[in-house]
């Protein structure tokens, strides 16, 4: 199954996902789909030991049209705070 590397911004506690670019963005759509997995575990701990990130794992996605979380856990952590509509990443859409 697909994944992708997800983890928490130390920053702000943004839920953050791995990009192409080796930087974190916070869309899941711009995250990179993981072809090697100790490579992207290695570079979750890398983030975490330079403390960008906290708590990085690797998530299962659908691909197609476009990434999917495959668990609730993950739909609601890519949504934003799920106890107001006019918070998180909600707000903007």
């Amino acid at each position: 199954m697909p994944q992708v590397l997800t983890a928490n911004r130390l920053s702000d506690g943004a839920v953050v996902y791995l990009a192409d670019s080796g930087g974190w963005v916070e869309r899941l759509s711009l995250a990179q789909i993981v072809s090697d997995a100790a490579s992207a575990e290695a570079e979750g701990k890398r983030a975490q030991d330079a403390r960008l990130v906290v708590g990085a794992y690797l998530m299962d996605v659908r691909t197609g049209a476009q990434i999917e979380p495959v668990k609730m856990r993950e739909v609601i952590r890519a949504a934003g705070p799920s106890v107001r509509l006019d918070l998180g990443k909600q707000a903007g859409a």
